[in-house]
């Protein structure tokens, strides 16, 4: 098989050697670049990477997208607005030319890598599947979106950008998506593993003019609507994250339960923001009920229920919390939700409610999670200390 890594790049020099490392197991690596101002093209291309640059411009406001894309504003030099899907329909067009004869695409970052042995795995799994008789089309694997303090592993789910040349073209604005032209035909890759190591001096400001593009030009796109709304409430604005993951929660199309129950938890931390205490634990609870098989919304309403000193509640969300025993691998999951934070939380509950052993035990459960936390081992201290002095 001969497998092709492409990415996009734009002044992304410090992560160029790292990336190669990972990706020289492919046949061939082929960077588009978006117009870098450092040494990127020049230490890509030193490493073996053939790499080609494309400038795009980047608008400052819906408005500026709308006329550009009409052809009503100017772009400067002629250069083709910005956006992630054309930019990486670009870099793949840019794949099929200079390897023409790939069997396989994967689509990378440069802040991402694979860990070792990942073409090995992959090809193992695919021409398993051709022997099969299936005829895939792409591939999924376990990518790590980002880190806990300790170095674990936090939010990590099912990954899919490696598919069969000619496929698929990558779609929306941003949050961009692969849409394949037939049916799509999955092949899983046990022991894949893709972690991503994000630039935090890059800024994310240009995502909510492309979000609101692409709810412009997708209206009933659940996904982007949702995107859209998370985007209001990372900017705080909260008005306007309500009114768009209400809009979200009306679609037709917004059946995942998972993400109705995110788009229901972060209108009540909008809520909670506006200071709106009643509609923000009604929202929590509806967040619980619409998807019981996940712990985040049962964390929320216990972190709730802890600003309040409303201890019986704190407890019910924590035994809710709780009661869910198996991480979904959903870009939804949280670390914090199967860490030490659900046992610490019901511990306090416990305590405050007169279960003082109970408590004990679940600190000390907490304590095992998250050996290295002071405040842990000084709750337990104090705890042991006022039942020996009968308080």
């Amino acid at each position: 098989m001969k497998i092709v890594v492409y990415a996009i790049a734009h002044n992304e020099s410090k992560f160029v050697d790292r990336w190669m490392d990972s990706m020289k197991e492919a046949d061939e690596v082929v960077v588009l670049d978006t117009g870098s101002t450092d040494d990127t093209v020049q230490r890509l291309r030193a490493r073996g990477a053939l790499v080609e640059v494309q400038r795009y411009v980047k608008w400052n406001t819906l408005e500026e997208y709308k006329l550009a894309l009409q052809g009503q504003k100017e772009s400067p030099f002629g250069l083709p607005p910005w956006r992630f899907d054309w930019a990486r329909n670009d870099s793949i067009s840019l794949a099929n030319t200079l390897v023409p004869d790939a069997d396989l695409l994967v689509c990378t970052d440069l802040d991402e890598y694979f860990m070792a042995g990942w073409r090995e795995k992959l090809e193992a799994a695919w021409l398993a599947a051709l022997k099969r008789g299936e005829k895939p089309t792409t591939a999924q694997y376990e990518y790590v979106w980002n880190f806990n303090a300790d170095g674990s592993d936090g939010t990590k789910f099912w990954y899919e950008k490696i598919h069969t040349p000619h496929s698929a073209t990558w779609t929306h604005p941003v949050h961009e998506i692969l849409s394949y032209d037939g049916k799509k035909k999955m092949v899983s890759v046990d022991g894949m593993r893709l972690e991503h190591h994000a630039d935090p001096t890059k800024s994310r400001g240009q995502y909510i003019h492309l979000l609101e593009l692409s709810v412009k030009e997708a209206p009933n796109d659940d996904r982007n609507m949702h995107y859209l709304g998370r985007e209001y409430m990372f900017w705080r604005r909260w008005d306007d994250c309500i009114a768009t993951l209400k809009r979200h929660l009306a679609l037709p199309s917004a059946t995942w339960k998972a993400e109705r129950a995110a788009s229901m938890r972060f209108i009540a931390r909008c809520y909670g923001e506006k200071g709106d205490a009643a509609r923000q634990e009604c929202y929590l609870w509806r967040a619980i009920n619409e998807e019981p098989g996940q712990r985040e919304a049962a964390l929320e309403l216990a972190e709730f229920a802890n600003r309040q000193k409303d201890w019986h509640l704190l407890v019910a969300a924590c035994e809710r919390c709780l009661a869910v025993t198996r991480r979904k691998m959903t870009y939804l999951t949280k670390a914090e939700a199967w860490g030490s934070r659900p046992y610490d939380l019901y511990a306090v509950g416990l305590w405050y409610t007169g279960r003082k052993k109970e408590a004990i035990e679940a600190n000390e459960t907490a304590m095992k999670l998250n050996p290295n936390d002071q405040r842990l081992k000084d709750n337990d201290a104090i705890m042991r200390s006022l039942i020996t002095e009968g308080k």
